[in-house]
């Protein structure tokens, strides 16, 4: 009778727990966050630009709270390894945007993971790179909704062949769908369905728009979109600035959605970019010194704004003081009373109290920012140490960012107590981000979550690889192997490939496009893979595939477009390695692609 009593009176406070957990989530704000891709600081006509127009931006810049010292690393696929995780992207595993670097270790919690845990609806539309296997697809990583493409771009070797931008395929779920349109539109649709969703009324939402736009190629669907900026820029600058202007109009129609929908006043609407300027910084680049890729300001200072009018946020205002991605997880966890299933060491912090009082200045901190795309990094290559005054390039250089904003002069030779100082620091950080900094990537192949796993060449472990369509084409002599490891013993289909599926070409052959490429670049027209155009068929006799203790060579006719190994393979970590062969038996390249399902 005191088991059942003990019993029921745990049910009850379950029940309770549960039932205001659910009223708690009900009250939560909607959370947008919206990322653009390549556009740096100075690429918003708010900021100065003296061509570009962005006026749903600026309108978006006057109603926010605004970081003017915000930052994030100098590529990709790192910044959105910290932004979501709220760590270093090293320590997070996250140091390059190909071979294997891109992909964020599968321990890691990240902002999905945690809304998800809350109570919330989490959606993803865009770009992810971070792994485009299992386990680290958005998919496994918190996400309820995923519409993407290529995992590094539009292009990349897990996109679809002759992907565009325009009418294109996409990854849905894991699956593949094709949708017409222009990509940014199509991504913004897909985030304005899933916020408008009827069923889910009584759930809030986090949504991360992660744009694949501005960054190169700059595609378009209508050349006619470039003339307001063609006559003042050239030409590629013209289809940067039109494509930047493509994705300011949809940030106007996401807000006049969400206004529709009732929800704009109780959801947080976020906007920042991913690193530093790219095509814009010839023109403006407010002031700063250096690009994407570099460690001075103009590589990592980006623009973040934070809208939510139910929050009473002072909106308006600025924040001076020196933020990063790695705040925003822990500020959204504060702000909206998020509950992660476990606790993280963060190397951010929250500036939950900066959004109501701009002017407050947090404890003094040093953050670092670094970009060594390398498999042997180096203590403070390519590193910047930032205080709110200060910048220790490379252990070189010192700048005083409050008297010379453009890194201008180096007076590392008048402060050697900051020097020193900055240093110490880093070497705390260092420790810190280096434990298992450049583990190898390993998929899981046969899994439940995962019908079908896609091998493809990005992913090999090697300082050069061949990352997108494009570059395969042409057929480069690099091989490379992945590490995999089977969920279940049991027998596994490997079908080998010189081209992806969707192209249908023979091993020896050449593609001929399914669909008229419907996209106009800066860089040659129309009618043509979006990095370019080469198509070099390769003597092919034969393949071989080593599995594990496996290992066999086939011939190759010239119809064959696939061949196909099965193999009964034991649960475990292993490696595949494909290899093309010529007709004496020599290594032409290593096979670019293999797709492989459990029988």
């Amino acid at each position: 009778m005191q088991i059942k009593s003990r019993v029921a009176l745990a049910l009850m406070l379950f029940t309770s727990l549960l039932f205001a957990s659910l009223v708690s989530a009900s009250q939560s704000p909607n959370v947008i966050l919206i990322v653009t891709d390549d556009q740096g600081y100075g690429d918003l006509s708010c900021h100065g630009n003296p061509v570009l127009e962005t006026p749903n931006l600026d309108k978006l810049h006057d109603e926010s709270v605004r970081f003017t010292d915000f930052h994030v690393d100098p590529t990709c696929a790192p910044s959105r390894g910290a932004l979501l995780t709220g760590k270093y992207s090293h320590r997070a595993g996250v140091w390059h945007t190909i071979a294997g670097g891109n992909h964020l270790r599968a321990s890691e919690m990240t902002m999905a993971d945690v809304f998800r845990a809350s109570g919330y609806r989490t959606g993803m539309f865009g770009k992810w790179h971070l792994g485009s296997n299992y386990p680290y697809r958005p998919m496994d990583r918190g996400f309820d909704e995923w519409l993407g493409q290529g995992d590094g771009g539009t292009g990349t070797t897990d996109d679809w062949f002759d992907n565009d931008r325009v009418n294109d395929h996409y990854w849905h779920n894991g699956e593949r769908v094709q949708r017409d349109g222009y990509a940014p539109d199509v991504f913004f649709n897909a985030a304005i369905d899933f916020i408008n969703e009827s069923d889910h009324n009584d759930k809030p939402f986090f949504a991360y728009l992660a744009t694949y736009m501005p960054h190169t190629p700059h595609t378009l669907p209508n050349t006619s979109w470039i003339k307001k900026y063609d006559s003042q820029v050239s030409e590629e600058e013209a289809y940067f600035f039109a494509g930047i202007g493509r994705i300011d109009r949809n940030i106007g129609r996401l807000r006049r959605a969400l206004k529709a929908s009732g929800k704009a006043d109780s959801t947080i609407l976020m906007f920042m970019t991913d690193n530093g300027g790219t095509t814009g910084v010839k023109l403006f680049n407010a002031g700063m010194r250096g690009r994407k890729c570099q460690v001075y300001d103009g590589g990592h200072r980006v623009p973040f704004f934070m809208h939510w009018p139910k929050g009473k946020l002072k909106h308006g205002t600025d924040v001076f003081d020196l933020t990063a991605h790695i705040d925003l997880l822990p500020t959204l966890i504060e702000l909206c009373g998020l509950s992660p299933e476990r606790a993280v060491d963060f190397d951010g912090r929250s500036f939950k109290q900066q959004l109501f009082q701009p002017d407050l200045d947090l404890p003094e901190r040093t953050l670092f920012v670094e970009t060594q795309r390398t498999f042997k990094p180096k203590s403070w290559a390519k590193t910047v140490g930032m205080t709110k005054r200060w910048r220790l390039i490379n252990n070189k250089e010192l700048y005083d960012i409050s008297k010379d904003p453009g890194q201008e002069t180096n007076v590392i030779q008048q402060h050697p107590e900051v020097v020193e100082t900055i240093r110490q620091q880093h070497k705390a950080y260092w420790e810190r981000v280096c434990p298992g900094d450049r583990d190898k990537p390993r998929f899981i192949v046969g899994h439940p979550n995962d019908r079908e796993t896609l091998l493809q060449p990005a992913d090999w472990y090697l300082p050069s690889v061949p990352w997108n369509h494009a570059e395969v084409a042409k057929g480069p002599n690099r091989i490379g192997a992945w590490d995999i490891a089977i969920a279940e013993e049991g027998s596994y289909r490997f079908e080998v490939r010189r081209w992806p599926r969707e192209a249908n070409a023979p091993i020896q052959g050449v593609p001929v496009f399914k669909k008229e490429v419907d996209a106009w670049d800066a860089k040659g027209g129309k009618d043509k893979l979006i990095y370019g155009n080469t198509m070099k068929a390769l003597p092919v006799a034969a393949i071989k595939l080593e599995v594990g203790g496996f290992s066999e060579v086939r011939q190759v006719s010239d119809k064959d477009k696939q061949v196909v190994f099965e193999i009964p393979l034991k649960q475990g970590a292993t490696q595949v390695k494909g290899t093309m062969l010529d007709p004496q038996g020599k290594t032409i390249a290593g096979a670019y692609y293999i797709y492989v399902t459990r029988l």
